[in-house]
């Protein structure tokens, strides 16, 4: 099951997934593109290994990184509790 976690202004969605048995969350980012379809790219935190990067340019890769490293705890601590709805509270 993957869960939402953040959209931003340029229409990239970041999902992740539940912890893992390997103690790992999936990270999923996507964004839509006019000519591609879509870019694409995962990373498995906490490790923070990016796999499967389609579309994406290593300056984009490397924004991406900043986000997930700033929240990277929020990230883990939802995928514990079943996502944000779940883990938060609300």
């Amino acid at each position: 099951m993957m869960y939402p976690f953040l959209t931003l202004n340029d229409d990239t969605e970041i999902v992740h997934s539940e912890m893992l048995p390997s103690g790992e969350v999936r990270v999923y980012i996507e964004r839509p593109d006019a000519r591609d379809g879509f870019h694409s790219a995962t990373c498995f935190l906490p490790s923070y290994t990016w796999k499967d990067i389609d579309g994406f340019a290593p300056e984009e890769i490397a924004e991406y990184q900043k986000i997930l490293e700033s929240t990277a705890h929020l990230i883990l601590r939802f995928a514990k509790g079943g996502g944000f709805e779940n883990a938060s509270g609300f």
